[in-house]
């Protein structure tokens, strides 16, 4: 991919007359960026790079459309394999110890996260990390999006990442992802004790077809599975975790009070608070118009 990607920078610049320095100069780069990328004997294009050469020579999209595939490539055949088969797979159940899962996560919370990786090298490599994994959130809300099945550990909406207000805004963006009609959430409380997989994350794909994958992680590592019986093992170990994981509805209520009990910086209302409020609106005058949106007045007692 990283070679396709050069070669279409070099058919680009040809067709626009451009040399290499030209081109550099157009995309904040040198000529020696140039020719790495077309040669691909350099380091890979970053996101912002791709972009700004896209614009560069025009390229309606084309360059930073093909940066993912680029990027993918610095990653394991068996990680490779395993992005390709999520952003194809209509079920998505996710088990999470340790933090939010991806497809969930705000940009700050992301951030924090990634900024703390062994791997990471430099600002512009945490830029395109942070665009990757964002940009496979956009599948959630596509018409043919996945159904996706999260259980999270009690400890993640604890666990202060990025800081109050951070973690605030992420516990919000949970209980608003939580009312996507294909989105369930369940909090696995600390009181259940021992599990599998204790300290790592386990997923199940599923496929149009039907075929199933799981894929374990822990830090550090993971492995994709693809063996219909051992797959069928872990789908059993994801469903024991759901029937110990507290009901959605009670969930939300653990996730809005670790908000508003743990994160108190800004006041947020609790569930009671605007039940309260929403009844007196509706004793206002006017106020049955709220009411499922009826437009006739509600009806009088007959006087004595």
């Amino acid at each position: 991919m990283a070679a396709l990607f050069g070669l279409r920078v070099r058919r680009l610049r040809e067709a626009a007359g451009l040399t290499q320095s030209e081109l550099g100069k157009r995309a904040h780069t040198h000529s020696t960026r140039i020719n790495q990328i077309e040669r691909t004997t350099g380091s890979k294009p970053t996101l912002k790079l791709a972009q700004a050469l896209d614009g560069a020579l025009a390229a309606d999209g084309l360059l930073a459309d093909l940066w993912p595939y680029v990027y993918r490539e610095a990653f394991p055949d068996w990680s490779r394999k395993f992005m390709a088969l999520s952003e194809r797979a209509v079920g998505i159940r996710q088990y999470m110890a340790a933090v939010v899962p991806g497809l969930l996560q705000t940009e700050d919370y992301a951030r924090a996260l990634l900024s703390v990786g062994l791997t990471l090298k430099s600002p512009e490599q945490l830029e395109e990390r942070l665009a990757a994994r964002l940009g496979r959130q956009a599948r959630l809300t596509e018409p043919d999006g996945p159904e996706l099945w999260i259980v999270l550990d009690e400890a993640i909406l604890y666990r202060s990442v990025g800081g109050p207000a951070v973690m605030r805004a992420q516990l919000g963006r949970l209980l608003e992802a939580a009312m996507h009609p294909r989105i369930t959430l369940q909090v696995l409380p600390l009181s259940s004790g021992e599990h599998y997989p204790m300290g790592g994350s386990l997923e199940i794909l599923t496929l149009p077809d039907g075929f199933e994958a799981a894929y374990v992680e822990g830090a550090g590592y993971g492995q994709l599975i693809e063996e219909p019986e051992e797959v069928k093992d872990f789908a059993v170990a994801y469903d024991r975790l759901r029937a110990l994981a507290l009901p959605p509805n009670m969930s939300l209520d653990m996730i809005r009070s670790a908000m508003e009990g743990t994160y108190l910086a800004e006041r947020i209302p609790s569930r009671s608070e605007h039940r309260s409020l929403a009844q007196v609106q509706l004793q206002q005058r006017g106020g049955w118009q709220l009411r499922r949106g009826r437009r006739h007045p509600p009806r009088h007692r007959p006087r004595p």
